[in-house]
């Protein structure tokens, strides 16, 4: 597979996962309890639809369809967030749990672009490499104002009173059985020679 083709393939990726926040954020917006993080969700959720926007004009510019690829990556980023909406916690520590996913999801974007930047430089696209760079460009800043949002929220999470746990959920469960999994999966890799 030549240089190009893989980049067509992380820019789809990329455009899936743009799309699918478009209808994730909303969620996170409604979901948060903390002001300030209800607004840099929504300001966020504006920005995401630019960048749809302007991943539309890469692919003008390299005469390709963008659509084509679902990112499976980011569905299950979404999906650790819903799993943080569905959380037991109150007040801060709620927010807490949506801080650390919106940082994952933050996060994984700008992997994404900084891969595909570093394809379409190597390919001498320069257009292509100025437009994923506003991009990259936001998403960096949105994961520095969502760790500075959640500074203040961690240290009032941190000083909320312990409360007893209710039962694990039948999701909770299967989660932990899978986390043991992996363990025991990994475990002869880590063992040291």
């Amino acid at each position: 597979m030549a240089l190009n083709d893989v980049l067509l393939d992380e820019l789809r990726d990329l455009y899936s996962a743009e799309n699918q926040l478009v209808k994730a954020l909303p969620k996170l917006a409604r979901g948060a309890i903390n002001p300030k993080l209800k607004h840099l969700f929504a300001a966020h959720l504006e920005e995401t639809k630019g960048q749809v926007e302007r991943l539309k004009k890469v692919f003008a510019e390299l005469d390709e369809k963008p659509t084509g690829q679902h990112c499976n990556g980011m569905e299950g980023v979404i999906e650790e967030g819903a799993d943080a909406l569905e959380k037991d916690e109150e007040g801060a520590s709620f927010d807490a749990g949506i801080i650390g996913a919106a940082l994952r999801t933050e996060h994984y974007e700008i992997a994404g672009y900084e891969a595909s930047i570093a394809m379409a430089t190597t390919l001498g696209l320069t257009k292509v490499v100025r437009l994923l760079n506003q991009n990259l460009k936001e998403e960096l800043a949105a994961a520095k104002k969502i760790t500075a949002a959640g500074k203040p929220i961690l240290k009032q999470s941190a000083a909320e009173p312990e409360t007893p746990k209710p039962p694990k959920s039948g999701k909770e469960k299967y989660s932990a059985k899978k986390s043991k999994e992996d363990e025991k999966k990994a475990a002869p890799s880590l063992k040291k020679k």
